[in-house]
Formats: structure tokens, C-alpha cells, sequence
């Protein structure tokens, strides 16, 4: 097989087309209807979705978004196509980009690479730490798509990256460099959570969280009072994992602890999570409560440290398939000459 026929699909979760109600309604409707995110019964479920959730949220979610809007739009949909020309322009390989919920769709990424012809895709969802409610649904969004397929290629899922050394790397850089002129009393690492009965039935996210934190920790030498693993972005009443990181963030100052700096490390690029949810009202109740210095440090995004770690994911399984294919070759030579 030709390197070349090998494509990429990378994925994210997904944005509003505009900041508006009607556009935050559409997006909110396609994320919440997946069940992989909430899982109830639909007759359940499908009632308080159309009933309460998204007349009264839409409006709400649009308010937020508008104040993380760019004159480049969506900051998760500008920084997601940021990384791909990266790594298009340090791979020789098709790549495309495709939303799990929104534009660009993951059926239109994936009709741009059967167009390139390729033989093999490598899919990488962006989410360091495995989880069912974000890369098991990217699997399922793609399977759904690839039915409708009469010839469907080779498929490689990477599923996690939570301890690559890479991943591990770029992050500590991050770190370094906001600090390079001032050190906080502790450093927040907050990751979006799930509901406790998801990692209970087995989702394995909350221990891959941890092993992302304690390698981080031991990259920068950090000890345990040095640093906090929080979860934030809840929805609904039931109970998600803990501690909670915008109570953390009031109890803090009340503790003695009046200067930190926060970090999201599940989130590849930053978006309307990372920066309203963080930088704007996270900031704002560690101050209201008592904070002195807040300081969130951004996410990869297009950086240089992120897209070596996604080449040498992708390069990875590239090099396997070029020695599958060797060898294949020299099996087939070998028994010609027989």
C-alpha cells in the first residue's frame, strides 16, 4: 500500500454554527439526543429534552458563547482547523477534519478522504482520556456513516493518549512557560466530568484523569499539596464525579490558598468549557471568594508541542502500515519465485 492512500480523520465534539439561540438549539438537540451522553430512556428522556431543556437552554448556552465568540467564529472550530493545516503541512497524507455534533460534520470529513481514495484511515478523536460519552460515540458516529459504504476501508481507532510521553510533555511545557515568571501556590487540573454511575459501570475516564495528573506531576515534580485533579461542566441533578472544581475554586481562598494557576488537560483545543467556564467565571469565583492571582494557562491548541504529538500518533501507525505492506510484497515475491 502506497503511504499516500493512507488518510486521517481527526475529530472534536463539535460547536454552534452561530451564537444564536436557534443555532445553540440545533447543536444542543444533535449532542443531547446521543445516547452515549445521556443515557436514559428515551421516553424518558426525549420529553424533558424537547420540553425543558432546550427551549429554556438555548437561549442561556448562546449568551455564553457569545462571549467567547472570535472574529474567526467558534474558538474550538478555528483552533480544531488550526491543527489540521499543522499537520497537513507536516504530513504527506490526506487529513480531515470532522465534528461529532455540528459543521464540519464527520461524514463530510470522511467523504473528503474516500475521495482521496485512500485504502486505510487513521482516526484520532481528540480526547486524551478515553471515555464512552466521547470516543466510544465517535466510534459509533463513524460506524453509522461507513453502513452506507459499499467498499469500506481499513480502520484504525486510536481510542486514548492520556500517558503518552508526548502528550505528557507538551503539557508540562505549558505549564513551565506560565511560569517562567511567576510560580502559584497550586495548580488547579481541571477535566470535564461525567456522571459517577458511568465510571461505576466501567467507563474507564476518571483513572486515565488520574494517570494524566500523576505523570504531570511527576514531569514537574510536584507535590501532592502542590496541585488538585477537579471536574467541571456538570449537567442535571444526578451526582458527577468529584471534587467539583467551581467549588473547589470558592473554597480555596478560605483554605489560605489565594493564588493558582488552571489547566484543562482533557480539552485539545480551547473552547467555550476552557474559556468562559474557566478563564471568565472560574476567575471570577476564585476572586469574588477571597482569590488574589488567578492564572489559566491555554489549551495545546495549534502549538507546536501538540501537533508533534499528534504526527508521532499518526506517523506511528503509518510506519505499520508501510512494513505490513512490505511484507506482504515479500511474502507474494517468495512464493512467485517458488
Amino acid at each position: 500500500m502506497n503511504p499516500n492512500k493512507v488518510g486521517v480523520l481527526l475529530t472534536n465534539i463539535g460547536t454552534p454554527d452561530h451564537p444564536t439561540p436557534s443555532a445553540v438549539r440545533r447543536y444542543l438537540k444533535q449532542f443531547l439526543q446521543d445516547p452515549r451522553v445521556v443515557e436514559l430512556s428515551r421516553w424518558i428522556w426525549l420529553p424533558i429534552l424537547y420540553g425543558f431543556i432546550l427551549p429554556f437552554r438555548s437561549k442561556k448556552s448562546a449568551a455564553l458563547y457569545q462571549k467567547v465568540w472570535t472574529q474567526n467564529g467558534s474558538p474550538l472550530l478555528y483552533h480544531s482547523l488550526q491543527l489540521t493545516e499543522a499537520l497537513a503541512k507536516q504530513l504527506n497524507i490526506p487529513i480531515a477534519l470532522g465534528m461529532h455534533y455540528g459543521q464540519p460534520s464527520i461524514a463530510t470529513a470522511l467523504e473528503k478522504l474516500k475521495k482521496e481514495n485512500v485504502e486505510k484511515i487513521i482516526i484520532l478523536p481528540l480526547y486524551p482520556q478515553y471515555s464512552a460519552a466521547t470516543t466510544a460515540s465517535t466510534f459509533d458516529a463513524v460506524a453509522r456513516i461507513l453502513r452506507k459504504w459499499r467498499v469500506i476501508p481499513e480502520m484504525v481507532f486510536l481510542n486514548d493518549y492520556a500517558d503518552h510521553p508526548l502528550y505528557i510533555k507538551a503539557l508540562a511545557g505549558s505549564i513551565r512557560s506560565a511560569q517562567s515568571q511567576h510560580t502559584p501556590q497550586k495548580i488547579l487540573f481541571s477535566f470535564h466530568g461525567i456522571p459517577k454511575r458511568f465510571v461505576t459501570e466501567g467507563d474507564p475516564y476518571q483513572e486515565r484523569c488520574k494517570t494524566t495528573v500523576a505523570l504531570l506531576a511527576k514531569e514537574l515534580e510536584l507535590n501532592a499539596d502542590q496541585y488538585d485533579l477537579t471536574f467541571q461542566s456538570r449537567l442535571g441533578r444526578a451526582k458527577w464525579l468529584e471534587p467539583y472544581t467551581d467549588k473547589i475554586l470558592q473554597n480555596l481562598p478560605k483554605q489560605g490558598i489565594t493564588d493558582i494557576q488552571v489547566i484543562c488537560p482533557g480539552f485539545a483545543v480551547d473552547c467555550l468549557e476552557t474559556l468562559e467556564e474557566i478563564e471568565m467565571r472560574g476567575k471570577e469565583q476564585f476572586l469574588k471568594n477571597g482569590g488574589k492571582i488567578f492564572s489559566y494557562v491555554p489549551a495545546l491548541n495549534a502549538s507546536e508541542r501538540h501537533v508533534q504529538l499528534l504526527v508521532d500518533l499518526i506517523q506511528a501507525h503509518v510506519r505499520t502500515t508501510a512494513r505490513s505492506v512490505a511484507g506482504r510484497s515479500d511474502k507474494s515475491c517468495a512464493n512467485h519465485l517458488t
